[in-house]
């Protein structure tokens, strides 16, 4: 075929070269037609010339100078359209803009200089000059636009654009839902858009480094939205006051969302005066000794967080058999009077030779305790100081009198989803002391998880901030089955990472995975990593040039790639946030995905800070009155001991005197 020899192109070339050559003689002729009398000064005129230019004129060719140079412009342009030249990415568009304009410029109104009062030689080479140089400069930019090629990825260096992705606009409310206002970027246009968290049920999971704003951002709201629409609700506030003093004013600004009134109720180990006194092992509450066995458990994986990945070694499940069987047992005396933490921390410093016999005398316990009594008989003491002193000196560093104060008596009790005594509750923590008060706030958090999961009771919002510095072991199956209670989770944590380190990489990628909702801001490494793969793909559009020597061919192809990379993820500003959320079967979102920035109104948020009223003293607490507390705690063990100890003796006394 003649289309692939290049045949047609070298006829195009010369047809292109003819249209070229008929613009310039038509200029020429519009020279010797304008300017001939200084063709004739210079004696260039021909008698056959004039002839043929007088019946060239016939036509109406030079009937006004500007109808021959357009013609001959025309022409130029027609010649330039066919114009092959090798492309390159540093012609910009300003220097063809300007060849252009100052040529057109030249070429249309050097008429007027013909109009100078001078010799007409000199008058006509000037305007000659003019013209001629308006030209080839219009010459020179219609070639320069022949090679000019834009490159789109240049300007979009990061790839920002071709990541952009279409999302959720609409507001989605309902009575559980959280409702973020948001922009995104789509496309280069910036428009409004909603986070909408219909089913909080499934649980919501924040990440974000320290300063990525999820407290700010996310969090506050969670709390406010919640209150307004009237959950009761469980805040573990990790920097305390920052999250009670919002959960305390937006309590009393909407109590109205409650048909009754909830309860405001706070736990605090460092303002006394400042807390209520709960006993998350009240007796009343612990139904089987499994329930012992669940609290020992957590009180001592937080306070000894390496066991937590050693769960089923023999010196890890000793001392939390023996922990188990000390607090079953308080629960069994005299109906659980003295069934509360601290005494259990003091019935377990107890010399063996008192307490074993003590516990062995509860039949429940009697299998638990069997190991650690054969151990103590048979001498094997670096054995028994393995399985219990572990246990002892860890839960020795909780002997305090101001955690005895909260722990020893109760204000208020755990079933904060009960509808006739609803309340919300925050767990105040001390980043300094967080190893000692984390472990004892689980042992809350643990208890009341069991209290609250159940059925026919009022809606309630689970609010962790910094959510590993708390442990329980059954966050995985509170977020599976506690969805048809209608109790919501959220979780506030940093890095995947360190909920890695702090609950083992098993459970951590089971809480990662389990949860329907999830927020982030700016993490690194493997947690991007991780989000990217689960926000998907989107079809991109990628460009691909290639400049040789004699031509230039530009290429562009449309391929999946991840929507949010992990590089994007790393470098998120503070506010801006990625994530994804999950729908309902009754309300579908087509548009989960999202990359935005979250607005918060700054101005709202600050006046509404000014008008924030401190945290009110519930209860004058003197230095006297917690020391007092602390020493009859250990009066009261020195009490049981000597009590149960007396009772054996007469009980072996009377069964000798029987057998005599």
């Amino acid at each position: 075929m003649s289309a692939s020899t290049g045949e047609n192109e070298m006829g195009l070339r010369k047809i292109l070269d003819f249209t070229r050559l008929s613009s310039i003689v038509i200029l020429l002729l519009h020279f010797y037609f304008y300017c001939y009398a200084a063709f004739a000064y210079w004696e260039l005129t021909a008698e056959i010339g004039d002839r043929f230019l007088t019946n060239i004129s016939k036509t109406g060719l030079f009937e006004e100078p500007v109808y021959s140079k357009l013609i001959a412009l025309a022409l130029l342009i027609v010649s330039l359209l066919g114009a092959k030249g090798k492309k390159s990415e540093k012609i910009n568009k300003q220097s063809i803009i300007l060849y252009l304009v100052v040529g057109l410029l030249f070429y249309f109104l050097s008429f007027y200089l013909l109009r100078i009062e001078e010799e007409v030689q000199v008058v006509a080479g000037i305007y000659m000059a003019a013209t001629g140089l308006g030209f080839l400069l219009i010459l020179s930019g219609g070639t320069l636009l022949s090679r000019y090629i834009q490159l789109h990825f240049h300007k979009d260096v990061f790839n920002e654009l071709n990541e952009t992705f279409p999302q959720e606009e609409r507001l989605l409310e309902n009575e559980f839902s959280i409702n973020l206002p948001a922009r995104y970027n789509l496309r280069g246009k910036i428009r409004k858009s909603w986070i909408n968290i219909i089913n909080p049920f499934r649980s919501l999971l924040v990440c974000g480094s320290p300063g990525a704003g999820k407290s700010w951002f996310i969090i506050q709201h969670v709390i406010k939205q919640h209150i307004r629409k009237g959950f009761t609700m469980l805040v573990y506030d990790f920097k305390y006051d920052d999250l009670s003093r919002i959960v305390y004013n937006s309590l009393l600004k909407n109590q109205e969302a409650y048909k009754v009134k909830p309860s405001f109720c706070l736990i605090n180990f460092d303002d006394l005066s400042r807390s209520h006194r709960c006993n998350p092992l009240d007796a009343s509450t612990m139904f089987d000794i499994t329930d012992a066995t669940e609290a020992s458990r957590t009180i001592l994986l937080g306070l000894n967080r390496e066991w937590i990945k050693k769960q089923g070694d023999f010196f890890v499940e000793s001392p939390i058999n023996f922990l188990t069987a000390v607090i079953w047992y308080l629960k069994k005396h005299q109906n659980g009077k003295f069934c509360t933490l601290p005494h259990a921390i003091e019935l377990m410093q107890e010399d063996y030779k008192e307490l074993f016999p003590v516990l062995k005398s509860e039949p429940e316990i009697e299998v638990l305790i069997n190991p650690f009594i054969s151990a103590y008989q048979n001498d094997a003491m670096e054995q028994l100081e393995g399985q219990v002193a572990s246990a002892k000196i860890g839960m020795a560093r909780l002997s305090s009198p101001q955690l005895y104060w909260v722990l020893s008596a109760n204000d208020f009790t755990l079933d904060i989803n009960n509808p006739a005594d609803p309340k919300i509750l925050c767990l105040a923590n001390n980043p300094q002391k967080i190893q000692i008060y984390g472990a004892v706030l689980s042992l809350y958090v643990t208890r009341l998880i069991k209290l609250v999961n159940k059925k026919n009771q009022q809606k309630c919002s689970l609010v962790f901030d910094e959510f590993p510095t708390v442990y329980f072991n059954d966050i995985d199956s509170l977020i599976a089955t506690a969805r048809s209670n209608r109790v919501a989770t959220c979780l506030g944590l940093q890095d995947f990472s360190q909920l890695k380190k702090d609950y083992g990489a098993d459970q951590a990628a089971v809480i990662m995975n389990i949860v329907g909702n999830i927020i982030s801001g700016q993490v690194t490494g493997e947690t991007a990593k991780n989000l990217s793969e689960r926000f998907g793909k989107i079809m991109q559009v990628k460009e691909s040039v290639s400049i040789n020597r004699t031509d230039t061919s530009v290429s562009k192809s449309g391929q999946l790639d991840y929507a949010i990379p992990p590089s994007k993820i790393a470098g998120l500003s503070s506010g801006e946030f990625v994530g994804m959320v999950a729908d309902d079967p009754q309300e579908k979102i087509k548009l989960k995905t999202f990359h935005c920035e979250i607005i918060n109104d700054v101005e709202k948020l600050k006046e509404e800070e000014a008008d924030y009223k401190k945290i009110p003293v519930f209860r004058q607490v003197s230095h006297q009155e917690i020391m007092d507390n602390y020493f009859q705690v250990k009066h009261d063990v020195k009490g049981i001991i000597e009590m149960e100890v007396a009772r054996l003796k007469n009980e072996r006394k009377e069964k000798r005197n029987k057998e005599s």
